[in-house]
């Protein structure tokens, strides 16, 4: 019998539907794109497609200009986790634009990684709308 190979893969990036971090629906693509207006509420990042990774653990990393938070200070890199429960699955992973705008202007990387060894990354442009 053939080893499967795990693979994971972009299924598609771009702007996003507003994803409701409470379901198991991910968010509709509404544009394949790499520069997104920062607008409160636009949607951006990308959609994995994770294949033969059940019962792993893999990371991600959102990249993001220097934000800071209510208090001040600099937010650090968004990191967190995604538990693979099946042989075939997909996962969103991405951010959303929130007041104030200005700082979120820049350059984003959304990054995955297993085992601390990068697998895919997609790089996002946050301009201000004309």
């Amino acid at each position: 019998m053939p080893r499967r190979i795990p693979k994971i893969t972009i299924a598609n990036f771009g702007k996003y539907t507003t994803w409701d971090r409470t379901s198991n629906k991910l968010p509709k693509l509404l544009k394949y794109t790499t520069t997104v207006e920062a607008v409160v509420g636009n949607e951006f990042g990308i959609i994995i497609d994770v294949d033969n990774y059940k019962g792993k653990v893999l990371e991600f990393i959102i990249k993001h200009p220097p934000i800071l938070n209510t208090k001040g200070n600099l937010m650090p890199q968004f990191k967190g986790e995604l538990f693979v429960h099946s042989n075939h699955t997909q996962f969103f992973v991405g951010d959303g634009i929130w007041l104030p705008i200005n700082d979120k202007v820049g350059e984003w990387e959304v990054i995955i990684l297993y085992e601390g060894k990068k697998h895919v990354s997609k790089k996002f442009q946050i301009v201000l709308p004309e």
